[in-house]
């Protein structure tokens, strides 16, 4: 039996045995993780899901690279085609015809490019600090690709998550750490985002003129004091997706879903509810 929180479904998409978490009854909500060290689906969205899946059937998958999902040996840096092409395979495996989309940092320029290349298979969206918008690399960014294992590497990537410091709690540390250092996981990891690293975020990018193309309506959230993704790229998503709203909170670092979780959970719900 399965003791692990983190290990939920599975299901092959084009081979590769995918993770993901499950809950709830209503229509499809696919939640889309960051790209930490450490993170799994569970691990980025254990707060927030017990109060979606009231209202939406979610689907948290560990994307191609990340947590408990296999990952393939030949890798050498991903690629946007890639990960879009998991995603489909995801989402066709489980009959999925469309969802609603929330995606957080790396998982909002997901879900972006996923609404651009693919319109019909995403309903609503909710981007959540959201890559995908070109920027020179933050520092914080920096350090959380070229992540090097240690509690204290760690405990200083939490830390730059947070603008609360006091919420980053030794737990919450530890657990990312020891997640970190699963055998084969650093490995992996330090593959994805090789240096010289803008490169792989400017791969994220989805074009302006696509932006303004999307349809979907698209909620908008972001915390003042991110150092992990400035507050201008949601902001240019506001101004560039024409059915968008944006919501920036005050006192608030990378971990929206974290530090502001109950007004996050009253803001997304509703909108979600009232996207079509």
């Amino acid at each position: 039996m399965n003791n692990n929180p983190e290990i939920g479904e599975s299901v092959d998409v084009g081979g590769v045995r995918t993770n993901y978490i499950l809950a709830g009854q209503g229509e499809p909500l696919i939640l889309i993780h960051g790209s930490g060290p450490g993170v799994t689906a569970f691990a980025n969205w254990r707060g927030v899901i017990p109060a979606f899946a009231e209202h939406f059937r979610c689907y948290a998958p560990d994307t191609l690279g990340f947590g408990y999902t296999d990952f393939p040996d030949d890798i050498a840096g991903f690629s946007m085609d890639r990960w879009m092409d998991h995603l489909i395979g995801f989402m066709d495996a489980l009959g999925i015809e469309a969802a609603h989309f929330i995606g957080n940092s790396y998982g909002g320029a997901l879900t972006l490019a996923l609404a651009a290349r693919y319109p019909a298979r995403v309903r609503g969206m909710v981007l959540m600090g959201a890559a995908g918008m070109p920027f020179p690399i933050t520092d914080g960014l920096e350090r959380v690709w070229g992540y090097q294992p240690s509690l204290e590497a760690m405990r200083d990537l939490m830390t730059t998550f947070a603008f609360d410091p006091t919420l980053v709690k030794e737990e919450i540390v530890a657990s990312r750490y020891h997640a970190s250092i699963r055998p084969g996981a650093q490995e992996a990891y330090s593959s994805l985002f090789p240096a010289p690293r803008q490169r792989w975020l400017d791969a994220l990018q989805t074009s302006e003129d696509k932006l303004r193309a999307l349809p979907h309506p698209t909620l908008i959230l972001h915390g003042r004091e991110d150092v992990i993704v400035p507050l201008d790229c949601s902001l240019r998503f506001n101004q560039l997706i024409p059915n968008s709203e944006l919501h920036v909170f005050g006192h608030c670092g990378h971990w929206t879903q974290i530090e502001k979780r109950d007004r996050f959970i009253e803001l997304v719900i509703p909108f979600l509810k009232g996207a079509r």
